[in-house]
């Protein structure tokens, strides 16, 4: 959780910013985030263990990128759209195999790992989806909390991304693809800081 005042980030329970003193308002979204999080905690560790080996196949054993190459920063929500709807949805699993690959590259070392290809595909399917929404929120509180590393600051974190998924889903699902382009765009940002951090050029 983070000030809105001064983007500070808070621990759990806190009332008033340490930092600047401001009064800290109670977000629904961020309370509907964690405790999606301690629910899908316990999921995610059940079927780890269970799929680990296939999972390997699709993270550790396709070595194309292993964090010793320039990472991709010029993804674009037009083309995932588009490719995903030429190829009727295969492209979409493609990029978030990719999304989950660069994620747990440019931001190892932070004490989490974002779940890959097979785990986002099972979990979704036996929590009907949602556990999707669970993915993207974490995937936008990771990007938001690991840009400091590589000197940015993001405004938009998982709670963001959730909004925009949940709430925006209403306006005939454009939501969700405002969604897309916020992950996107600080994904790009980030495998940018992490190309200029380990010294490739372009």
């Amino acid at each position: 959780m983070f000030c809105k005042n001064c983007g500070h980030e808070l621990p759990e329970g806190t009332t008033v910013c340490p930092n600047c003193g401001k009064e800290v308002e109670a977000d629904t979204i961020q309370q509907l985030g964690d405790a999606a999080n301690k629910a899908f905690n316990s999921a995610e560790q059940d079927f780890t263990s269970a799929i680990n080996d296939v999972t390997n196949t699709f993270n550790g054993n396709n070595n194309a990128f292993t964090g010793n190459a320039p990472l991709n920063t010029d993804r674009n929500l037009f083309i995932v759209v588009l490719l995903t709807i030429i190829t009727c949805g295969i492209y979409a699993y493609y990029f978030t195999y990719t999304v989950a690959r660069d994620m747990n590259i440019t931001c190892a070392g932070d004490g989490e790992e974002t779940p890959g290809l097979v785990a986002y595909i099972l979990l979704s399917m036996v929590t009907c989806g949602i556990y999707s929404y669970y993915w993207y929120y974490k995937v936008g509180n990771r990007l938001s909390k690991n840009a400091p590393r590589y000197g940015m600051t993001f405004e938009e974190s998982g709670t963001t991304v959730l909004l925009w998924m949940v709430v925006g889903t209403l306006l005939c699902g454009v939501g969700v693809f405002i969604a897309l382009y916020i992950v996107i765009k600080n994904l790009n940002a980030i495998c940018e800081g992490y190309n200029r951090a380990n010294g490739y050029s372009f």
